[in-house]
């Protein structure tokens, strides 16, 4: 199992789907906000919770762990239409932080989320930045009804893998596992930049026939299928009926926190389809 630290953690949906993958265990998480601290507390009281990114990007080799595999849901208010779209002036732009601990732990694998606004804002930095630190990256749309979930949600996948760390003693099998770490040795992978609208367009064909969507899962969109019905089981995931909450909503604890925390959270059985095919890659021995 890779050693998972888990930045910009929410309610723990990284963590969730690689585990559902049999990939990872989360050794760190760390969030900001106090109620999804408890989530992640409540569900895995083993594993250290830190409360800012900032302040690990400080010291990273003393305030992380060594781990093959970083991921981060970082915040999205800085390119979302949904905001002003202040990019790096926003003060909750954060990428530089974790892009930081990236450099200094050097994990095999990293798995960013973010809105679709970020294609056409920020995302060329994310990409030309982690290829500069000799990772092989490539960005993915691939929406919440991919896994044929009842919404669409589009989100932009980032995933990025170690393929140039000369620190590491590369095997026969082109694996390292020195301090820790496995390096994969292969050829970058080319990188699929694309650019963004300035409105997201749901009903595009561009997103109904994305390949690079389909590389993670045959989803029911490019399938031109409708998603499925409240309670329907599909392909092995069953989405359960989504209660209704109003404006009103008696006998819900937290009602605001649980809102909050399940729009910023990422769709977990996304992760596990990335979290199997990272699996496939590293039983194939790269």
């Amino acid at each position: 199992m890779f050693r998972h630290v888990d930045l910009c953690s929410g309610i723990g949906g990284f963590a969730l789907g690689f585990e559902w993958a049999g990939l990872s265990k989360p050794v760190l998480f760390c969030d900001i906000e106090e109620w999804p601290r408890k989530i992640l507390a409540k569900h895995w009281p083993d594993v250290p919770i830190a409360e800012d990114v900032k302040e690990l990007a400080n010291d990273p080799d003393r305030n992380v762990p060594d781990c093959d595999i970083i991921t981060a849901g970082y915040p999205c208010q800085p390119f979302s239409f949904a905001g002003e779209r202040r990019g790096a002036e926003d003060d909750r732009h954060i990428w530089p932080d974790i892009f930081s601990i990236v450099q200094r732990k050097r994990p095999a694998w990293c798995v960013f989320e973010n809105v679709y606004g970020h294609i056409s804002m920020g995302l060329d930095e994310v990409l030309s930045d982690l290829e500069r630190e000799s990772y092989a990256v490539r960005p993915f749309i691939v929406p919440a009804c991919a896994t044929d979930a009842p919404h669409r949600r589009d989100r932009v996948w980032i995933i990025a893998r170690n393929v140039g760390d000369t620190r590491c003693r590369s095997s026969k099998e082109g694996r390292n596992t020195e301090e820790g770490q496995t390096c994969i040795r292969s050829e970058p992978a080319s990188v699929n930049k694309r650019s963004g609208k300035d409105v997201a367009d749901s009903d595009s064909a561009g997103l109904q026939g994305r390949e690079n969507a389909r590389d993670i899962s045959q989803s029911g969109a490019q399938r031109n299928e409708q998603p499925p019905r409240r309670g329907e089981r599909r392909n092995g995931q069953n989405w359960l009926p989504e209660p209704a909450v109003g404006r009103v909503a008696n006998g819900i604890p937290r009602r605001v926190d649980r809102i909050k925390g399940l729009g910023n959270a990422i769709v977990p059985q996304v992760a596990q389809r990335i979290g199997e095919t990272i699996k496939q890659i590293e039983a194939k021995g790269g």
